[in-house]
């Protein structure tokens, strides 16, 4: 049986929620199949992994594979993510959002999240628009580009996703794009194996809505853009500076090590109990698991 069948019947569900709703040549579809491969390679079990969500396009993607899943309200992700790991800890919480999700009604969720370090992977997948509800500006819409809220170009400038998840705090930052789709799976597993929280931009297109109001063509010419624009980040002191205008680096960004939020909160936990204990106090309870 070819290997694309295995897939699909093991962490698909199949029968239940198919066709999808995201638009002939979307890159969410990518994206979903690169997690898919990186748990895959990782040899995690589906009942080892909770994939969480918010409201938008992207956020359909629990709705599809065989994990154990939460599609939660708008914005709202990383909170229901977090308490998922704090009661759960032994359990690999995967966070798949948009840039409109995480980073405007979601955006306090998302700096704390950085900041306070608690192990999850955030996928925060990057098409510059509002795909699900028209094509409204996001946090994430370029200057001078055109959204239906802002038809005559938007005034605002876009967020660096990345450069804000590192400034909040965040211990592991990389960016990928659809277009280097090997490349993107391994992000995705780099970002699940590191303890603390991981984001993986994903730059993708929306060639119904963006694409289309800025006569970018269709998922093609779109995604050609991104090969076109993409510089791997090991060659950021390498490439003439006058050269780097309207590009991005992808890879990993950044990566530090810093006291994960669950161990520090059993630190927190055990000196209560310690205390409480040594005043002749009795506590009730037990161990996480």
């Amino acid at each position: 049986m070819p290997i694309f069948s295995e897939m699909t019947h093991k962490y698909l569900r199949a029968k239940k929620k198919f066709p999808n709703v995201w638009c002939s040549g979307c890159g969410i579809g990518t994206v979903m199949g690169a997690i898919i491969r990186a748990i895959d390679h990782l040899h995690l079990s589906r009942d080892e992994v909770v994939m969480i969500s918010g409201i938008g396009c992207s956020s359909r993607m629990p709705v599809y594979v065989d994990f154990n899943t939460l599609h939660t309200t708008h914005g709202r992700p990383l909170a229901f993510a977090t308490g998922v790991k704090l009661a759960k800890p032994n359990l690999k919480v995967i966070i798949v959002t948009g840039d409109g999700d995480a980073l405007a009604i979601g955006g306090n969720h998302f700096i704390h999240a950085c900041r306070r370090n608690i192990d999850l992977t955030t996928i925060l997948i990057n098409n510059s628009t509002y795909g699900m509800t028209g094509g409204q500006v996001a946090p994430t819409t370029p200057f001078m580009k055109i959204g239906t809220t802002a038809p005559y170009g938007n005034r605002e400038r876009g967020f660096d996703i990345s450069k804000l998840a590192m400034a909040a705090g965040a211990p592991f930052v990389a960016r990928g794009t659809v277009y280097h789709v090997v490349q993107l799976q391994k992000l995705v597993e780099q970002a699940i194996l590191k303890k603390g929280f991981s984001l993986v931009e994903v730059i993708s297109q929306c060639h119904t809505l963006y694409g289309r109001l800025n006569k970018e063509g269709g998922p093609v010419e779109m995604m050609k853009w991104q090969r076109d624009h993409a510089i791997p980040i090991s060659a950021a002191g390498k490439v003439p500076a006058e050269k780097l205008k309207d590009k991005f680096f992808t890879g990993v960004l950044w990566d530090i090590d810093f006291p994960e939020y669950c161990e520090e909160y059993d630190k927190v936990i055990a000196l209560a109990q310690s205390l409480a204990e040594g005043e002749g106090v009795r506590v009730k309870g037990k161990e996480r698991e």
